[in-house]
C-alpha cells in the first residue's frame, strides 16, 4: 500500500535490497573511465545473480495484450461495417507519428516580421504594401506546418483503436515495468489517466498492480473514445461484466485540489494541445494531482521528446507548491539528472526514445506477428533525487564487438559519453554487465568527479 510517508522508505530498500537484503555497502561501483576506478570482482556486486541479471537490466520481453482486450477489439471491428479499416488504421498511424508541435503564436509574428525584412531588401517589386502583406502571408502558408485538432467521433475512434491500441499498451507497459523493477515495494491503489482513449493504459496497469489497485479513473473528452472504452472493458458489449473493477469514465478532470492519485498517466495526449499554454496548464493540474508518480508519455520522435522536456522543466523548475503536498519533484527515469537534456542541446538534437516489443494483436490485415513501439517517456516521482538510483542510461542500442562493448550512456553529471568498455580496463564484471544490457536499461557504474580524475603532467604536483 502506498502511504503517505512517500517514496524514501520504498526507493532506499528497494536500490539496493530487490528482496536479498544486501546492503549499499557491499555494491562494488566502477566509473567508466579508464584507470580511475575499477570493479572489485571479491566484492559482492552481484551477490549470487548471474550478470544477465545485474541490477540495472530493466528490459520488458516482448509484450502481448491480455486476451480479453484483444478478444473484444476484434469483436468490435468484425461488427463495424467500416470499409478499407485496414488502409485507414495504417494512415492515422503515419499521421500521428508524422505530426509536429503547433506554431504558437509569437513564433508566426517572428517569421513574419523576418519574411517582410527580407522582401523589403528589395524595395522594386513590393512598392505597395497589400502586395508585401500577401507575399508574406502566400510564404508562410507553405512554409508552416499546418496543424489540425482531431475530433474522434465513434468511426474515429474504432479506427485509432485498430492503428494503436496494441503499441500504446506496450509503451505504457514498458513505463510501468520501470517501477515495478526499481522499486518492488510501490503497490498504488488509485490511478488516474488523462486522454484515456481506448483504455490502454487502464489494460497495463491492471496487468501490472492488478491485486493493489482499486479505482482507474479515465479522463478523455471525446465521449465516443469513452463509450469504446468501456466497451473494451465489457468483452465488447454495452451490459456485460467489466473485466477490470473499479474503473470510472469522465470527460473533466476532477475539480477539487484535495483528490490526489498514487499514479497519474498521460499518454500520447501532450501533443493533442493546441498550444504550449494549455499544455503548461495542464502538466501544472496533473502534477498537483500527483501522490507519488507522474508518467508522461509521447511518440519517440523530436517533437515528442521535446515536449516531454517542455513538460520535465516545468515540473522540476516550477514555483507553485501546493499547500496539501509540498514535497518537491524529481526525475525517476530516464534521466540520470535534472539537467538540460544533452540530446537537445547537442549540435545535431536527437530524440531521446526508447523500443518495446509487442505482440500484434491478430487482425485479419496483421501480417507480422511482432513489430516495435518507438516511444519518449519521462517519470516524475515527489520526493528528493537521493532518492533514486543515479545511474548512467544506456540511450542507443548497445554494440558488442570482439573483446569490446560500445555504450552510448546519459550520466549523471549531464553529459553524453560513448564508453568503449573492454575487460581489461574497467573489469570483468563491468565488461559482461555491458554485454548483457540492452537500450534503455541502467549500467550500475558510478561517474567520477572531477577530483576522481587522473591529473594531467602539467597539474602534477611538483615532487620533492
Amino acid at each position: 500500500m502506498a502511504t503517505a510517508r512517500g517514496l524514501r522508505h520504498l526507493l532506499t530498500c528497494s536500490r539496493w535490497r530487490r528482496g536479498r537484503g544486501e546492503a549499499p555497502q557491499s555494491r562494488a561501483l566502477a566509473a567508466v573511465v579508464p584507470g580511475v576506478s575499477q570493479v572489485d570482482n571479491n566484492s559482492d556486486f552481484l551477490g549470487k545473480r548471474p550478470h544477465r541479471r545485474h541490477p540495472g537490466v530493466l528490459q520488458l520481453p516482448c509484450v502481448e495484450v491480455p486476451p480479453a482486450l484483444a478478444a473484444a477489439a476484434q469483436f468490435l471491428l468484425l461488427g463495424d461495417s467500416m470499409p478499407n479499416v485496414e488502409k485507414q488504421a495504417q494512415a492515422l498511424a503515419n499521421y500521428l507519428w508524422s505530426r509536429r508541435l503547433p506554431v504558437e503564436p509569437e513564433e508566426l509574428q517572428r517569421r513574419a516580421v523576418h519574411l517582410e525584412e527580407k522582401f523589403l531588401e528589395n524595395p522594386d517589386l513590393f512598392q505597395v504594401e497589400e502586395k508585401l502583406r500577401e507575399a508574406v502571408l502566400r510564404t508562410l502558408r507553405k512554409t508552416t506546418y499546418h496543424w489540425q485538432e482531431l475530433s474522434y467521433n465513434e468511426s474515429l475512434s474504432l479506427v485509432y483503436m485498430a492503428a494503436r491500441l496494441d503499441g500504446g499498451f506496450a509503451a505504457v507497459s514498458r513505463a510501468f515495468h520501470e517501477i515495478r523493477a526499481r522499486v518492488p515495494e510501490f503497490q498504488p491503489q488509485t490511478l488516474m489517466d488523462f486522454g484515456s482513449g481506448t483504455g490502454s493504459v487502464t489494460w497495463a496497469a491492471h496487468s501490472a498492480w492488478g491485486q493493489s489497485l482499486r479505482e482507474y479513473v479515465c479522463v478523455d473528452s471525446s465521449a465516443a473514445m469513452l463509450v469504446l472504452a468501456e466497451k473494451l472493458l465489457k468483452g465488447g458489449s454495452e451490459s456485460g461484466e467489466p473485466y477490470v473493477p473499479g474503473v470510472f469514465f469522465r470527460q473533466f478532470l476532477p475539480v477539487s485540489p484535495k483528490v490526489q492519485f498514487d499514479v497519474v498517466v498521460s499518454a500520447f495526449s501532450l501533443s493533442e494541445l493546441p498550444s504550449k499554454a494549455d499544455r503548461t496548464e495542464l502538466v501544472q493540474t496533473l502534477w498537483r494531482k500527483t501522490s507519488h508518480f507522474l508518467i508522461l508519455v509521447e511518440s519517440g520522435t523530436k517533437a515528442g521528446h521535446c515536449l516531454l522536456m517542455d513538460a520535465r522543466d516545468l515540473v522540476l523548475k516550477g514555483k507553485e507548491k501546493s499547500p496539501l503536498d509540498p514535497r518537491p519533484g524529481f526525475v525517476f527515469a530516464p534521466c540520470p539528472h535534472e539537467l538540460p537534456c544533452p540530446q537537445l542541446t547537442a549540435s545535431k538534437p536527437l530524440a531521446c526514445s526508447f523500443s518495446q516489443a509487442y505482440h500484434c494483436i491478430p487482425f485479419s490485415w496483421n501480417k507480422k506477428k511482432q513489430k516495435e513501439e518507438k516511444f519518449s517517456m519521462v517519470i516524475l516521482a515527489r520526493g528528493s533525487p537521493e532518492e533514486a538510483d543515479r545511474w548512467p542510461r544506456i540511450t542507443q542500442p548497445v554494440l558488442k564487438r570482439p573483446r569490446h562493448v560500445h555504450c552510448h550512456l546519459c550520466c549523471p553529471d549531464g553529459h553524453m559519453q560513448h564508453a568503449v568498455i573492454t575487460a581489461r580496463q574497467h573489469g570483468r564484471d563491468l565488461y559482461r554487465c555491458a554485454r548483457v544490457s540492452s537500450w534503455g536499461d541502467l549500467l550500475p557504474v558510478i561517474t567520477p568527479s572531477e577530483s576522481e580524475l587522473p591529473l594531467s603532467p602539467a597539474e602534477e604536483p611538483p615532487r620533492s
